[in-house]
């Protein structure tokens, strides 16, 4: 166990130097769309209110939620920026993301699969307590519930759920029909492993993905039919 943890620390540490010998800021982005995006909402400076409710989830949730509070902030500007209406997220920890999104946006309809009982309920009761709604909780097998979802149509999704190359890669093909122009794929942890790096390459290299923004920790995934192909690899 000790010897794999330090694999895929090890691993990840020489991801990260080359990412950084890569990646960019806004002065390095030619696309009018990106450019907007990471100077409008990536590196937008300013505090807002919610972000004092969205360090106390954290305290509330202590370490069982992985999404630290800089990417929840940085959720926060997302949801803000695009305001998505309906979302799907494939969620197999008890996070913040999904009350994150609820703050950025409380009109927006959020359906969020949980592939364990105890999480699920735990999930549940903190969206009482915090008087969340617009959220349906699903505690079902992901590949089961995705099969039923096909007819549906989300403008945001968040893949969260299996870190395993073929199921990640399974996701992403069966959710390709609930997409629009303006939808956005993002997948949590794409540096994980190098499984889940090839899944990553094999997404930016499909047809309908037209836009890919690689920050790391997340990879954004964008259908714009409007925009020509470009992979971008962004520092935030």
């Amino acid at each position: 166990m000790l010897y794999l943890l330090n694999t895929k620390i090890v691993y990840q540490t020489i991801q990260y130097i080359k990412f950084l010998f890569k990646a960019t800021n806004q002065h390095g982005v030619h696309s009018p769309f990106v450019y907007n995006l990471v100077t409008k909402c990536f590196y937008d400076k300013r505090i807002y209110s919610d972000y004092k409710t969205i360090s106390n989830y954290k305290k509330t949730l202590l370490k069982n939620s992985g999404t630290t509070i800089k990417r929840a902030k940085l959720l926060y500007r997302i949801t803000n920026y695009f305001k998505p209406k309906n979302i799907l997220e494939l969620s197999s920890s008890l996070d913040i993301t999904t009350q994150v999104i609820i703050l950025a946006n409380p009109i927006t309809n959020i359906t969020t699969i949980k592939g364990c009982l105890n999480i699920s309920e735990s999930t549940k009761n903190n969206f009482k307590n915090n008087k969340l709604e617009n959220i349906n909780v699903n505690t079902r097998n992901f590949n089961n519930e995705i099969n039923k979802l096909k007819d549906n149509t989300y403008d945001l999704i968040f893949f969260d759920g299996n870190h395993q190359k073929e199921a990640i890669l399974s996701y992403f093909e069966s959710l390709l029909e609930t997409a629009n122009n303006e939808t956005i794929f993002i997948f949590d942890d794409i540096y994980r492993s190098k499984d889940i790096r090839e899944a990553w390459e094999t997404i930016k290299q499909h047809a309908k993905v037209t836009i890919t923004i690689d920050t790391f920790f997340w990879g954004f995934v964008f259908f714009r039919k409007e925009q020509v192909k470009e992979h971008f690899k962004i520092r935030v």
